[in-house]
């Protein structure tokens, strides 16, 4: 009897052995996206009893700065004593950018943030300096071009998180659509984000028809938009 129970453990460790590992191997197959996601939830989990936490604050405070200093230069660029009620409508309050910076930042944005970089096409590159400022306290890294061809040419040399656009510049009114069009035709699946002065609903619409990403004229909503192409892209 003793030998046969020995002849019987033996054979079920022998199976165990040769088994285990195959479905071990299939589980994490079957499963590897779902086990991924939460092994890295896991991680950023880990990573915030360390210190993690005190990074998304600073940096949820900086990007928040840099977005009201945003909303404050589209509001005065009139001139006027007071903003005609176009320009008050791009500059949004403090708070409404808080909550929309805070809800946008985690530690996994700040990782994908960090590892991606942006293309920025708009002839006149200083007026969205604290835009940049913003995207860049999270980690995401600018190439600038001034035009469509410099453009085209950055993108031809390298793949980009997003890319955001301006609409008119000099020569042709609707360049936005002109640089979109051109990067589609050519096979570049890049998240396109325009960024022009205008926040009409039927120019969303076109933009998104056109294949965009997004459109807005709000430094806040540029700032969510910019993130959520960067995680689709990732």
């Amino acid at each position: 009897m003793d030998d046969v129970v020995s002849v019987i453990d033996a054979i079920g460790r022998l199976v165990s052995a040769i088994w285990l590992p195959v479905i071990l191997v299939f589980v994490l197959l079957r499963y590897r996206t779902p086990l991924g996601q939460f092994f890295e939830d896991v991680g950023e989990f880990s990573i915030n009893a360390f210190g993690v936490q005190a990074t998304v604050k600073r940096r949820t405070k900086e990007a928040t700065n840099a977005l009201q200093a945003a909303a404050v230069a589209k509001g005065i660029t009139s001139g006027a004593a007071e903003p005609p009620a176009a320009t008050r409508e791009l500059a949004p309050s403090p708070a409404p950018i808080a909550a929309t910076v805070a809800q946008s930042i985690t530690p996994r944005v700040l990782r994908r943030a960090s590892e991606s970089t942006v293309l920025w096409v708009d002839d006149d590159p200083g007026f969205n300096i604290h835009e940049r400022e913003a995207l860049e306290a999270v980690g995401v890294a600018f190439d600038l071009a001034t035009n469509t061809a410099d453009a085209l040419a950055l993108a031809a040399r390298r793949r980009y998180d997003a890319i955001i656009t301006d609409m008119g510049r000099p020569g042709d009114d609707r360049a936005g659509y002109t640089l979109l069009k051109a990067l589609r035709d050519g096979g570049d699946p890049t998240p396109v984000v325009i960024y022009s002065g205008s926040s009409k609903p039927e120019h969303r619409t076109e933009a998104l028809q056109k294949g965009a990403f997004g459109a807005t004229n709000r430094p806040d909503e540029l700032f969510q938009l910019v993130l959520e192409a960067i995680g689709a892209q990732r």
